[in-house]
């Protein structure tokens, strides 16, 4: 997802990018410990000083406007041209797959032989065939995981990324998102009235509208310096503000009942954002997101966003639940043990399952280099 880190030899990166996956990954952990530990959700029962982490869906939603945001810098800087379909379809999947399918396998045994995921009953083989084909969010099955719903969503995407990429080029940034998002738009009014419609919502299509987003975002970057020396860190303000009063004021049940609109008003503040931070504004912000340790839980949060919720699930279920009473108690010792936890299972994990694909971009350059390990 917008958690992959896409560095091309020929790509600059850009500061500050890194440290928000890895926020954006650890905020997806401190959410499903609250889950865990105030149980009811949508209704928010916990203190009001916790009710941010009730919210951890728009993590997500950060994350797929940084996933077409990533993607598209290079192009961007490139008239537009993705370099060869074959050749982004074959990366891509070497980027995400190994990875997700290791982190299917680790999920498939917790389940099978500790403990489901909440609210599920233990997978089938039904679940591993959908999962692995990567089609959980058009078949229901039970869930291994409860944090891989949204990498189906995101390889989706990458199958539209080069007809959005054509348009741009035809036709303009503009006419492709107003495009996307009229289609969008349509799809979220139609539903509720259009049965057959309604099947699509399964589908999270706000996510299309979200991702092509970023690839705008990302144009902006590589635009005259006029334009990149705008302040886009404020305008990212101007438009978060409106969208965190209605939810203040809306409150959690109608938020959740409502994604699908609330996700398109986060959209622009999320791609002005990271219009800012990869323009360098504010600074202050960007040094913070580039100090070390950011960086550095950036550069895994894929493999911190693939094997948490097992990780969390058993901590809370296993370790915390049979001593301490459910509210903050047991959410704090949730914090203390399933944190770092799953931040050090991730390192590892994404030591052998996702640096190694990483570092070498083809299976005879993987061989060779266990081979010469080895050696």
């Amino acid at each position: 997802m917008g958690l992959t880190v896409e560095r091309p030899a020929t790509r600059e990166r850009l500061a500050g990018l890194d440290g928000l996956r890895g926020l954006a990954a650890l905020f997806v952990v401190l959410h499903h410990c609250w889950l865990l530990s105030f149980p009811g959700f949508p209704v928010d029962d916990a203190p009001w000083w916790t009710g941010w982490l009730l919210y951890g869906h728009f993590a997500v939603v950060v994350f797929i406007v940084l996933s077409g945001f990533s993607l598209a810098v290079s192009p961007a800087r490139d008239n537009w041209r993705l370099g060869g379909i074959p050749t982004f379809f074959n990366r891509r999947a070497w980027r995400i797959l190994p990875p997700y399918w290791a982190a299917l396998l680790f999920s498939l045994v917790i389940a099978w032989t500790v403990i489901p995921q909440p609210g599920q009953q233990a997978p089938t083989g039904q679940s591993v065939l959908i999962y692995g084909l990567l089609l959980q969010d058009v078949f229901g099955s039970p869930s291994p995981n409860g944090a891989l719903w949204s990498i189906a969503v995101e390889a989706q995407l990458y199958l539209v990324f080069p007809l959005m990429l054509l348009v741009v080029r035809k036709m303009g940034a503009a006419v492709m998102l107003g495009a996307v998002t009229l289609i969008v738009v349509a799809v979220g009014a139609l539903a509720p009235v259009v049965p057959a419609v309604d099947l699509l919502m399964r589908l999270t299509p706000q996510f299309a509208a979200l991702f092509a987003m970023g690839a705008v975002c990302a144009g902006i970057v590589n635009a005259r310096e006029r334009t990149s020396r705008l302040a886009w860190h404020w305008f990212a303000a101007a438009a978060a503000v409106p969208v965190l009063l209605l939810i203040v004021v809306a409150g959690p049940e109608w938020v959740i009942e409502n994604f699908f609109w609330v996700d398109l008003a986060v959209g622009p503040a999320a791609g002005l954002l990271l219009t800012g931070v990869a323009t360098g504004k504010p600074g202050w912000l960007v040094r913070l997101l580039d100090t070390r340790p950011l960086r550095r839980l950036g550069s895994f949060s894929y493999s911190l966003y693939l094997i948490h919720s097992p990780i969390v699930v058993m901590v809370n279920r296993l370790v915390v639940a049979p001593h301490v009473p459910q509210g903050m108690p047991a959410f704090l010792l949730t914090l203390a043990l399933a944190v770092p936890a799953s931040v050090g299972a991730a390192w590892l994990f994404a030591t052998v399952f996702e640096s190694p694909f990483q570092r070498h971009r083809s299976w005879e350059g993987l061989r060779d280099a266990v081979r010469a390990r080895f050696r």
